[in-house]
């Protein structure tokens, strides 16, 4: 299948587990893309006819994650599973399509909260905004830094000195940002092929596809680093969430900063995936902690009842 050359495209590599959210996703796209910025959406060839509904009457296009790549794996590597080691060599290797020379690739469970423009991404035609960042504010957090801050730290020092980036600060980022096809080409001619690397092996090391996107680019310095700060406000926990929940903040807020939002799909599928400031709007921000914090009691409550009338 051939596709258009493009100078900049939207890429989300997605499945049908994240469908709901893709809904909403391309539902702000549609509304805020001012530009009208291409938008590609990567997902496994068994998927696309469910995907084939949720895009229709847009300009978003479908591509197969098996015509993006032929490195896809069958098996898990470690701890991470196939489709979340599948997710990170499609990334990697978008860019082989040649249907763009950068590629902004933003999470499923992610959305746009004000209108978006080429310029939020790109700082002239030829080179990307690059999000490198030392994640202070995690570190501050007492929750996060006691459950990831210390195994992702070593992680990113050991995919460091592998590449050879003598940088003293740990520069990177965790996800939706631009990857140039430029660095990527060079990472893989100037460092994967003399090493005898496939993307699996990488992965298989630590799958941080982003890190080894942005120590290559700080290592190589093939296109200028432009350096900013993250485009998406990212609630990595329910705790983080909650915390703005309770400060009274709300989209509108968010959007003086950021140009979209992600709530990561680990914590809130418990939820019908919607706009969730939105969505809670309606109700005071006590209800809402209530009825989070309390959710497993309620639940206990509720199948109670119904065993009790089911018997009588």
């Amino acid at each position: 299948m051939k596709f258009e050359m493009h100078k900049f495209v939207l890429f989300c590599k997605s499945y049908i587990g994240d469908k709901q959210q893709v809904r909403v996703l391309i539902k702000s796209y549609v509304e805020h893309n001012k530009d009208k910025i291409p938008f590609y959406i990567s997902v496994p060839r068994n998927n696309l006819s469910a995907f084939k509904e949720i895009v229709s009457g847009t300009t978003i296009k479908l591509i197969a994650d098996e015509d993006v790549t032929s490195e896809l794996i069958s098996e898990a590597i470690n701890s991470s599973g196939v489709g979340y080691i599948n997710q990170e060599i499609v990334k990697l290797t978008f860019w082989k399509t040649e249907i763009a020379e950068n590629y902004f690739c933003i999470d499923s469970d992610a959305y746009f909260i004000r209108d978006f423009y080429i310029h939020d991404f790109m700082y002239d035609s030829d080179t990307p905004y690059s999000i490198l960042v030392e994640d202070k504010e995690l570190c501050t957090c007492p929750l996060y830094y006691s459950k990831y801050w210390h195994g992702r730290e070593k992680v990113l020092k050991e995919i460091k000195e592998w590449i050879g980036l003598s940088e003293r600060r740990t520069l990177t980022c965790h996800g939706n940002a631009t990857f140039s096809s430029k660095i990527l080409i060079s990472f893989e001619k100037d460092f994967m092929i003399p090493n005898g690397l496939t993307y699996s092996d990488i992965l298989k090391f630590h799958p941080y596809e982003f890190s080894w996107y942005n120590f290559w680019l700080q290592k190589s310095l093939v296109v200028p680093i432009i350096q900013i700060e993250p485009l998406f406000k990212v609630f990595h926990m329910k705790e983080h969430y909650l915390q703005y929940v309770k400060q009274g903040i709300t989209e509108r807020d968010i959007a003086r900063a950021y140009i979209g939002i992600v709530l990561n799909s680990g914590w809130v599928r418990y939820l019908s995936f919607k706009s969730i400031f939105k969505t809670y709007d309606m109700y005071p921000n006590w209800i809402l902690i209530l009825l989070y914090n309390f959710r497993g009691l309620l639940l206990k409550v509720l199948k109670k009842v119904l065993n009790t009338c089911w018997k009588s």
